[in-house]
């Protein structure tokens, strides 16, 4: 089932991300990884795609070995930054070539020296590999990215929602967000998208927490992420200890998408950071084996 037939079928998708790994021994460990997530069928999973394009042969690979050697839908990540026209079109060609559900077309971090690429704006990627499409070919799904808590580049947040319709209207067939911790700033967000016309289904991003030193980091990466006064109390209970931290972000993760669910979610999106424990422990919380039960289980929006 294409990931488009999966979308319109109006039960929420399940899907994880990974990053690729730079050395064998960590290829070795995400590939464990990726055994145990598999088990849990989700709907896709995506590959992450380096600031500038420093990871795309990295990602190219791993997407190949993904098609090749699992069941698991790949989603690779695109990016525009650091890119001419033509090694964007020959980017997109080489996954036409691959078993893929889809392309996540984002504009990308900017690099240190502030130099960007032949196209600027995410909605030019999606029109880029519209425009690329084969006569005869299947509709390749394309994927963009939505800011629940803001874009940090836009803060105001009505143009904010103009770029992103600007995404849709392109072509994009659906909206993962950043990782956010409170749900009313997805519903809210769900409720203006909804308002200004975008029909795309959207996927709620979440990210069990599993360390203070990740957590940290996380707020570094996405900037303008906002963790609730609730859960930092219960962080602060859990002291230093890692393993206690650990119980916090994954019943914290659980408790966000039960309650996407009972909201009618389009689907959820978990940032593994190449992990699979916490992810794998949220599922078990739910209650279901494996992302087939648990979308039988969620109510139709």
């Amino acid at each position: 089932m294409s990931l488009l037939e999966c979308f319109a079928r109006r039960r929420p998708t399940f899907s994880f991300e990974f990053f690729p790994p730079a050395s064998p021994e960590a290829a070795s460990r995400l590939f464990a990884t990726i055994a145990e997530l598999e088990r849990l069928r989700p709907t896709f999973v995506s590959i992450t795609y380096g600031a500038g394009g420093s990871t795309r042969d990295l990602t190219h690979g791993l997407v190949e070995r993904l098609c090749g050697e699992t069941r698991l839908t790949a989603v690779p990540h695109v990016t525009c930054v650091g890119h001419t026209i033509a090694e964007l079109e020959e980017v997109v060609g080489r996954y036409r070539r691959c078993p893929i559900g889809a392309i996540m077309a984002l504009r990308g971090d900017r690099r240190a020296d502030g130099s960007e690429g032949e196209l600027r704006f995410a909605a030019d990627l999606v029109r880029l590999i519209r425009r690329a499409e084969p006569a005869r070919s299947t509709r390749l799904a394309i994927g963009v990215a939505g800011y629940p808590e803001g874009h940090p580049d836009t803060p105001n947040r009505l143009v904010e929602i103009e770029h992103l319709k600007a995404k849709v209207d392109a072509g994009a067939d659906f909206i993962v967000t950043q990782l956010f911790f409170d749900n009313r700033d997805f519903l809210d967000f769900r409720d203006r998208c909804a308002l200004a016309g975008i029909r795309a289904p959207i996927v709620a991003g979440l990210m069990p927490i599993t360390s203070l030193g990740g957590m940290r980091r996380m707020a570094d990466l996405a900037l303008g992420m906002r963790y609730p006064a609730a859960l930092l109390r219960a962080i602060a209970r859990a002291g230093d200890q890692e393993e206690a931290v650990a119980r916090v972000g994954v019943h914290w993760a659980t408790e966000q998408a039960r309650d996407l669910l009972d909201h009618g979610v389009a689907g959820i999106h978990f940032y593994t950071l190449n992990r699979s424990a916490a992810t794998r422990e949220v599922y078990a919380n739910l209650g279901v084996a494996d992302s087939e039960g648990l979308a039988a289980g969620a109510p139709t929006p």
